[in-house]
């Protein structure tokens, strides 16, 4: 399995890496090509050898690098790579102590090939390489060479294990804090989602709770009316029909019964307006049905309904200002419209209940209505916008209209 820190893309620096071994190839071989006297290996024979181990050293890093960079990913031929460049490495040291220059890049990749004692081991090969220049050359000859040959091993395996180990922790620390970033990422994606939802719910109780109160004071008003009004209105009726008996008073009594009855009908439709009973026991899309089937009936154009959604048995206000809306709408598009079709569509939605009133008649400026057109559309924005809803108009003149109604789907448990 890839650690995290093998998965993170080579920047900068990092892409040079597998250049970096000609490079220093190339100075060290320029190098040992000045100062070959001085190390007695200016021979024609030597120089042979010496361009043969250059060459292989090139071809070798080039085969394990270049010409396979997918490799620097398998442990396995990474170690089979570093194992032969410290090889060529050392063979040309022993020859010019300058070829140390180029043993020094094995400690570039030893992590990626080794772990363990192996890593160590590796580490030690490339440090006996450069120490072994760097205190003389190649055999050791004395035991003062071999005291600063073991001295300048030590420094060197220690350097690089120090510099391995920071390199180590800044690694870890990358990780650690690209982990603590998309931890906090995913943090505020759940943040984000919880103040959604609660915006969400928010709307709800807020809608919920504008129902409620609409629903009370419409009860509180039918009760006003009913106690006071139509009672005294009942009472004045009584008390005129049993002055009836007399003759005298026979026609003006009459009249004034007459007005009282009238009154009193009006009043007990106010009751009932206010506080409207249930549509009925089929609920709003036969209710919705059964106005689209009659208006359909008594009016010219055709006029045909559409249901989609799971129907349910919503709030009680709800359903009623879907019928009141739908029932002005379709007076509307008789009284002004001129259309020859109509098109009712009942949405029910997982959280909006959506009603569509379009007919292809006259249409309008809406911009410019004014008149009683403007007056209905005004109060049926009202009723909606009462229930946290919102009513749109669509038309312009020789294009039609479109009425669209959205109202929260309140359950009947909302007027509870």
């Amino acid at each position: 399995m890839t650690s995290p820190s093998a998965r993170v893309p080579n920047r900068g620096l990092g892409r040079a890496v597998p250049y970096i071994p000609f490079l220093m190839l190339a100075v060290a071989t320029a190098a040992a090509a000045v100062t070959a006297g001085v190390f007695g290996k200016d021979t024609q024979g030597w120089t042979a050898i010496q361009v043969v181990l250059v060459v292989s050293a090139a071809a070798w890093s080039w085969w394990w690098t270049l010409r396979r960079p997918e490799w620097r990913h398998d442990r396995r031929r990474m170690a089979v790579h570093v194992v032969g460049r410290t090889v060529l490495a050392l063979a040309l040291t022993w020859i010019n102590p300058f070829f140390a220059l180029f043993a020094w890049v094995g400690f570039l990749d030893v992590s990626e090939a080794f772990s363990g004692w192996r890593r160590r081991a590796a580490v030690l090969a490339a440090a006996a390489t450069i120490a072994g220049s760097q205190s003389g050359g190649f055999p050791i000859s004395s035991w003062m060479q071999a005291v600063i040959f073991g001295a300048l091993v030590g420094v060197h395996s220690g350097l690089f294990m120090l510099f391995d180990r920071l390199e180590g922790e800044t690694k870890r620390l990358t990780v650690e804090q690209a982990s603590t970033i998309g931890e906090l990422e995913r943090v505020n994606a759940d943040l984000q989602r919880a103040l959604a939802e609660n915006a969400e719910l928010h709307e709800t109780v807020v809608a919920q709770a504008r129902l409620a109160g609409v629903h009370e004071e419409r009860q509180r008003l039918a009760r006003e009316i009913h106690d006071t009004i139509a009672q005294t209105l009942a009472g004045a009726l009584t008390q005129l029909q049993a002055a009836g008996a007399d003759p005298s008073q026979g026609h003006r009594v009459a009249r004034a019964t007459d007005l009282i009855r009238e009154a009193l009908g009006e009043a007990r439709r106010s009751v009932m307006d206010l506080a409207p009973a249930p549509l009925d026991q089929a609920g709003l899309v036969d209710a919705v049905t059964r106005l689209v089937r009659e208006w359909d009936a008594e009016h010219a154009p055709l006029a045909a309904l559409v249901v989609t959604g799971e129907a349910r048995h919503l709030h009680p206000e709800v359903e009623a200002t879907v019928i009141r809306i739908a029932q002005e709408s379709l007076a509307n598009v008789a009284k002004h419209a001129s259309a020859d079709r109509v098109g009712v569509t009942l949405s029910y939605e997982d959280r909006e209940l959506i009603l569509d009133v379009r007919d292809d008649g006259v249409g309008f400026d809406t911009g410019a209505a004014s008149g009683p057109t403007s007056f209905g559309l005004r109060g049926m924005r009202q009723r909606a916008e009462r229930l946290a809803g919102e009513l749109e108009v669509e038309s312009r003149p020789g294009g039609g209209t479109a009425v669209s109604l959205r109202l929260p789907a309140l359950g009947r448990e909302a007027a509870a």
